[in-house]
Parts: structure tokens; sequence; C-alpha cells
């Protein structure tokens, strides 16, 4: 699970074979249900008695709602934050065989393994670090030596029977990273799987719950950044020595991640799935796309409605390319028969080779010229680029600049007639600053929890009230009073700032510390 550095200092980063094929699957669906879901609430406040409990599971129904999605593989949530295990597990009676469904036998990611396997569906699983019932806070951290020792047997136990029970996973998520040893069980029960976060992460967050990265967008990132375990998209760069593929995960009931008797509301519509498609999928990002299951252990008739309206648009537009080519160098010309009408293409790199395009432009050949019909910057894994519609004889990729040769793996055009979505070529959204509180005396004691709402990340301004700040020092973030030194990061070339992740929101956030240079002023609070 080591990190994949580029062969030399100077030499472009590349993913291993497992990197990948994880980038190949493309899409995935993520699966929310728990205690939560009957409490019309996010988090799990350990309140509802197991009794209550009594679903009908039905997985064959997920699987199917994952197919018709156009997903490649499902992410079980099979252990959220509260604590509440969906297995068969000799670790605690905080689960699934304390439950009047299937009389205490049953076994979600048994039933998941074969509904998967059905349908011709990978799999993957989150569990969760994190856990209310064992008293676990973020990362797995507990609070005295002895309850950390005895959690972390517990811990390494239920990962084992995840992962040496049900088959190989694709994907291993360890949300809000995870202080607890698991590289030896990772290496021996699933070695070629995805890992979201922690010290074995071989994959990122995007950074945002919306479903939406940054363009351009880039693989690779500096080692420094990689080897924190929560790095995200941030710290992109084409020049990076680590080659770190990135996942963007979103609710179909946007911001929810859980059913709940309220939020169909927030159910997304088509052009805003469609949107989060362009600017995930069509960046060359990895798209994992919560739909969860209602209290009766079925997806929601809308949900899955909707699902199906989304992935069937999805196939309709690129389903089947009008014609496509491939080659290397600076121009890659696609030819037609005849005149053919065209208005988006799909660029892929040969990303064994690393990502290598800085900026191209397409053009069309008609009226015995060539005219521009699109410009971008990134392509990568996969890129999605609309046109101006035209009726060509002939399509060129020209690439303007690049880090080395380029290899075009796909250079296919499309006519969906149809517009890519309202927002599809927007940047990543920035969020007006608001105050959070205010320093005097150079220290600082700030609660941050009323600004960091959601899973985001933040910047965090300290605007004096005259002079400047020099420097930040002593940095100490607590989530629900526990450290989290790996949350908060300093800006190179912005003394007076911090980047804080926030990966879950059950939890009081304060910042300490104190500043170098100016003594009194304000603490902003930026979204990203």
């Amino acid at each position: 699970m080591a990190i994949p550095l580029s062969a030399a200092s100077g030499h472009l980063a590349t993913p291993t074979v497992d990197q990948l094929a994880w980038q190949q699957m493309e899409f995935g669906m993520f699966v929310h249900i728990g205690p939560a879901t009957w409490q019309n609430r996010e988090y799990n406040n350990l309140s509802t008695p197991l009794g209550k409990i009594d679903p009908d599971i039905d997985t064959d129904n997920w699987a199917q709602c994952a197919v018709n999605l156009g997903a490649s593989y499902i992410v079980f949530v099979a252990k959220h934050a509260g604590g509440f295990c969906w297995w068969q597990t000799k670790t605690t009676s905080y689960s699934v065989a304390h439950i009047p469904w299937d009389n205490g036998h049953g076994d979600v990611l048994r039933n998941l393994r074969k509904s998967c396997d059905k349908f011709g569906l990978k799999l993957g699983v989150y569990l969760s670090p994190s856990d209310k019932y064992h008293g676990a806070g973020l990362g797995g951290i507990c609070k005295t030596p002895a309850k950390q020792k005895a959690y972390n047997a517990l811990y390494r136990e239920q990962l084992t029977e995840v992962l040496s029970r049900y088959g190989t996973m694709v994907e291993v998520w360890f949300d809000g990273s995870i202080v607890v040893p698991v590289a030896d069980i990772l290496a021996r029960y699933a070695p070629h799987a995805a890992v979201f976060q922690g010290p074995e992460a071989t994959i990122r967050w995007v950074g945002n719950e919306n479903g939406f990265a940054p363009y351009p967008s880039w693989n690779a990132l500096p080692e420094a950044e990689a080897s924190t375990g929560v790095a995200t998209s941030r710290f992109s760069t084409p020049h990076g020595n680590v080659w770190m593929p990135i996942e963007a995960d979103v609710s179909i009931r946007r911001p929810d991640w859980y059913w709940s008797t309220t939020n169909l509301k927030d159910l997304m519509t088509l052009e805003q799935l469609l949107e989060v498609y362009y600017r995930s999928v069509g960046r060359g990002v990895q798209l994992l796309l919560n739909v969860p299951p209602n209290t009766t252990g079925h997806m929601a008739t809308e949900d899955f409605a909707r699902a199906k309206e989304f992935g069937d648009e999805i196939r309709r537009r690129f389903g089947k390319s009008v014609a496509e080519t491939s080659g290397a160098g600076r121009k890659v010309t696609l030819h037609f028969p005849e005149l053919q009408r065209v208005d988006h293409v799909i660029l892929q790199e040969d990303c064994r080779f690393g990502q290598r395009v800085l900026n191209y432009r397409v053009e069309g050949f008609f009226d015995g010229e060539w005219h521009s019909l699109a410009e971008g910057k990134s392509i990568g894994f996969k890129r999605i680029q609309p046109l101006s519609p035209a009726t060509v004889h002939a399509l060129r990729l020209t690439v303007t600049s690049e880090l080395e040769k380029p290899r075009i793996l796909r250079f296919a055009a499309f006519n969906t007639h149809a517009v890519p979505p309202k927002g599809w070529n927007a940047p990543s959204h920035v969020w007006a600053p608001t105050p959070a509180g205010y320093w005097r005396g150079s220290k600082f004691d700030v609660d941050l929890s009323k600004q960091m709402t959601r899973a985001a990340q933040y910047l965090v301004h300290f605007v004096p009230q005259k002079g400047r700040v020099k420097a930040i020092r002593n940095v100490k973030i607590l989530f629900g009073g526990e450290s989290e030194p790996k949350m908060v990061q300093s800006i190179p070339g912005s003394p007076g700032a911090l980047l804080i992740d926030v990966t879950g929101i059950n939890h009081k956030i304060v910042l300490k510390g104190s500043t170098e240079g100016a003594s009194r002023g304000t603490v902003l609070v930026q979204k990203l």
C-alpha cells in the first residue's frame, strides 16, 4: 500500500496498476443506512432501541439501482460513526445480529456480496474509525491509552472480519483518517483495494460533498501532501511526484446522506445530477453517488426512478460515439466519411505514462478551413468537452502545451443533441468569508462549529486590527475535544491563514494557538 512515487525527480508521476484499474471504473454508488435512518437525522444519537430497526433489506434492489445508474461498484457503509454494524460481528452487541430482521441472522454484507456478483458489480466498504458507541472520536482516537488499546483491538478485529469474509473489496473507506494500525490487515486481505484516507491512502477526497471537482484537475500532488493521509484536490499539480486520484462524493438527496421523511425535497433533479457528472467524471475524477435506502430497506421509489432517469440520459448521450481515434503527439485528427454534426467530445490520456497535457484546443474542419470549437486545460483520465455544435468533415485535437509528448488514448466524437448542464464549466465555488470570533493578546481560542457545518475544506483568515500577522504558532484543532493535527495545515505564502479539513459535522470544532506580529483582530472562515 506504499504511496506510488515517480521513478525519479523530474519524471511524471504515474499510477499503479491497481490505481488505474480503480479509475477505469469511473462511477460508483454509495449506500448509507443505519439507526440515523430511523431517527430522521444525519448522525446516530444512539436513541433508537434495536428492536425498532426492522427493515426488509433487499440488496438486489440496491444492485439494480446501481446498474440503472451506470455505476460499476457499490461502497456500503457497514459501520458509520454511531458504531452500529451491519454484518455478523463478534466484537459488539450493537449490530444487525440484535435486530428483528431475519431473526438476528441477517448479514447485509453477505447479501450485498451475492447481489453484486449477480449484477456484475464490484464491492467496497466504509468502516468508520469513529465509533460513538465505543467512545472513539474522529479517526478512532480515544481519550485514554487504555481505551485506545482496547478500541484498536476491537477495530482491527472488525476490519479483519469485513475484509476476510466477504470477498475482494475494491475500495476501503477510513473516513476522517485513522490512528488504528491497519496496514498489515490491508496488505493481507485487501492488497489491491483503493484506500480512502489514513496512512495507507492511495486515493483522496475532492474536498467537498457537492460532487464537484476543480478544473483543471490533476492526478498528481507533492509527496508531503500525499503522506498526510487526508490529502484533497486542493494541492493537485501537474508537477507532483505522487499519483493519487480523486474521488468526489455526493448524495442524491444532497446534502443529506441518510434517507429521512423530510428530505425528499432535496432529491436532485436530472439537471443537477448531470452537472455533477460533467464536473466529476467529466473532469477525470471518480464519482461516488449516494442513494440511501429507507426504513423498509429498499431504495425510495422516487430515488430509484431518478437514478434510472440519470443513468438513461448518460447512456443516451455518451453510450456510443459517432467515431473515435487515438494517437500520440501534439495533433490528433478524427476524420468522418461524410459531414457529421458534433456537439461533444470525450478525451482521455493514456495515464499509464502520466498526465501530460496542460492545454488543448478542439477544432472542426468545415467551409474549407479549421475552426476552433472549444479549448481546455487538463485531460487526464477523462475529459468530457462540450463543443460549439457544428457539422464538420473532421475534428482535430491540438495540444498547445504539455509536460511530455502527449499520448491520447481516446478522442471520441458525439452528437448528443443536448446542451451541457448549466454550470458544467463553473470553477470550484468559494463562499464569502464569515466572522467566527476575535483574538486579543496574540492567543486565540475560537469555536468554529457554527461556521463549519458541512464536511468540506475551510480557509481560516486572521485579519489584524492593525499591523500584520507574521506567523501562526502552536496551532491545535480539536474535534469533540480531541486534537486532530492532520486536519489543519499552514498555507505557503499566506502566514495569516490556515486550511482546515472537516470530514464530519457531529463534533464541536475549536481552534487554538497564537499569532506572531499583530496581537488582535477578527477570525474569518471561508468555505471552499
